[in-house]
């Protein structure tokens, strides 16, 4: 299966080269291009998309603003002229930080990247194992060991850069993954409240409009992911 990319800029010359670039991997497909963010919107609104090449300074929308828009956003390259920009696009959890003008060579360890990322990290579970909160479990890779941890046991994940902290009733365990695949992992009780966080749902003690508390932990709700954690909890 190929995987389906999209490239957003505001310069054809830019859009036309990540083209060139990506049409010698012949397990990549371009499926559309995109002049702005809010084009990049509709898009994302429409199909599926594995991996968007995105710049950084465009018109009305940067990149980084428009990926802090998404709730749940595919892998991200972005490809830029300034370097100003790299610590905090590291905070959002990206795949590679592209400076313009983009070498094929430099091109090529970006896409090896994006590979590596969407390995599986863990070992495969059951799937009844998986989606059952209250006897299922999950295998994650600590220090070439696979850990076997408890659905219940979990209080809330974190994550740090390409790791995910995962915090249980006993201890915490530091894992290599994104958030966003971790996420996938675990039983519809599990929420994300945040682009960093996690929590189990039948652990949280009180909420508010700001954060949830588990126990004597505050775990703040992002902007983005408010509106709707808000009607879930409310009922």
């Amino acid at each position: 299966m190929k995987t389906k990319c999209i490239i957003i800029d505001d310069e054809p010359l830019a859009i036309e080269l990540i083209e060139e670039y990506v049409s010698k991997f012949s397990n990549l497909e371009v499926v559309a291009t995109c002049n702005n963010a809010l084009q990049g919107f509709e898009v994302l609104k429409s199909q599926e998309v594995d991996l968007i090449f995105l710049d950084i300074q465009m018109p009305m929308l940067t990149g980084i603003e428009f990926l802090k828009s998404l709730s749940d956003p595919p892998r991200v390259i972005f490809t830029t002229a300034y370097r100003d920009y790299a610590i905090e696009s590291y905070e959002l959890e990206i795949v590679d930080y592209l400076l313009k003008p983009i070498s094929f060579d430099r091109f090529f360890k970006a896409l090896n990247k994006y590979f590596k990322t969407i390995e599986t990290k863990t070992i495969n579970v059951p799937v009844e194992s998986k989606l059952d909160a209250t006897t299922g479990y999950i295998y994650v890779n600590k220090n070439k060991k696979h850990h076997k941890i408890l659905f219940t046991d979990i209080l809330y994940a974190e994550s740090l850069k390409d790791y995910v902290k995962i915090h249980t009733m006993d201890t915490t365990i530091m894992t290599k993954d994104k958030i966003s695949d971790f996420e996938k992992k675990l039983p519809p009780s599990f929420l994300r409240i945040h682009r960093s966080y996690i929590i189990n749902s039948e652990k949280i003690t009180a909420f508010t409009a700001q954060d949830i508390e588990i126990g004597e932990i505050e775990i703040p709700i992002g902007i983005s992911y408010k509106q709707n954690i808000l009607e879930v909890l409310k009922g």
